[in-house]
């Protein structure tokens, strides 16, 4: 993302990555830090908090965020060299950054979609967790689709099957591509409808087309594409990075409408790539209560936070704790509206 100028400081993203190293000069220990200008691409949205820190004369850009760019999805933050001592390492990283920020007098320091692991030490040092609700897909060793359409009610199973059946007669088939098979023309097809998708809702594509071929050719086993044709025609596209045992959704575009179309490239092929590989789950990315009739469950993030300004850092906290009982009793009533079949003392397990 760097080397292709997306997360770049024209972009309002200045890689200030740390490393720990040991008296040897071995590294061991490192930490994304981008120096941010805005909270776009995050997906942990603090626009409030910056809007109040406006409304009080202060800045709350720049600020200091510990991340993937552009990627809510959870994962290690503070890396650790094998052997090292993980405890102590984490606790220097994390008293690196919380240092940088505030000799650098910015207004906080974030830590997006930290792994359980992570969130420790965070905690540890007194940062705010902030809880957020999204919707994942659970594979409890279904034999095939219609295995797992089984453990649906029969209104929302015979729903599932129209939305299919609506794209099957529309004369639409679905071709899985390895980002190691993709040509230059094509990734120009395909990249036109992921930056549509962008362009629709009045903003700049995050990613660019030199982006994609550059993951393409790093990870070319790892990059997966459900690409949708009308004949040989591409008609639009869903872009997935597969994991040892996850599948991550991301990317959608189309070049027209189509009834249902969405559902299936970007939801129903993604669940059948994950049975018939045998991973485990499935995270399409933030938001959207339309995934839940389609199988997908409640499933809580959390991010970590920490504010410079005692003033502030109380409030947040504050906001933050009465957030967090909204968010638990959001994800419980949704859980109320999963399709799948339930007795009456049977829960659904997360």
């Amino acid at each position: 993302m760097e080397a292709s100028g997306c997360a770049a400081p024209r972009t309002g993203w200045t890689a200030q990555h740390a490393v720990l190293e040991d008296s040897g000069g071995r590294a061991i220990g490192a930490m994304p830090l981008y120096r941010k200008a805005h909270s776009r691409g995050e997906f942990v949205f603090d626009f409030s908090w910056a809007n109040a820190y406006a409304q009080h004369g202060l800045n709350y850009y720049p600020k200091l965020l510990t991340a993937i760019p552009f990627t809510p999805v959870r994962g290690p933050r503070l890396l650790v060299a094998a052997g090292a001592d993980r405890s102590a390492i984490a606790a220097a990283l994390v008293s690196a950054a919380r240092g940088h920020a505030r000799s650098e007098h910015l207004s906080s320091w974030h830590v997006l979609f930290p792994s359980e692991e992570n969130l420790v030490p965070l905690k540890s040092a007194g940062l705010i967790e902030r809880r957020d609700c999204q919707f994942h897909w659970y594979n409890h060793g279904y034999e095939s689709f219609d295995a797992f359409l089984a453990t649906f009610t029969a209104e929302k199973r015979k729903k599932a099957k129209r939305e299919r059946r609506r794209v099957a007669e529309a004369g639409i088939e679905f071709e899985t591509l390895l980002g190691g098979d993709m040509n230059d023309p094509l990734w120009g097809t395909v990249y036109e409808f992921y930056a549509d998708t962008f362009f629709r809702h009045g903003h700049e594509p995050y990613l660019n087309l030199d982006f994609f071929k550059r993951i393409a050719a790093a990870l070319p086993d790892s990059m997966m594409l459900k690409i949708a044709r009308h004949g040989a025609s591409p008609i639009a596209v869903a872009i997935f990075f597969v994991g040892e045992d996850a599948l991550f959704g991301r990317y959608w575009g189309a070049g027209g409408n189509f009834h249902s179309l969405h559902f299936e490239t970007c939801y129903y092929q993604g669940i059948e790539y994950c049975i018939e590989h045998g991973l485990q789950r499935f995270e399409p990315g933030t938001q959207g209560e339309h995934k839940v009739p389609r199988g997908f469950v409640p499933t809580l993030t959390s991010s970590a936070h920490d504010i410079v300004d005692t003033r502030f850092s109380a409030a947040i906290r504050d906001f933050a704790k009465r957030e967090a009982r909204g968010v638990d009793h959001y994800a419980a009533a949704v859980n109320e509206h999963v399709p799948y079949h339930r007795t009456p003392n049977e829960e659904l397990q997360l």
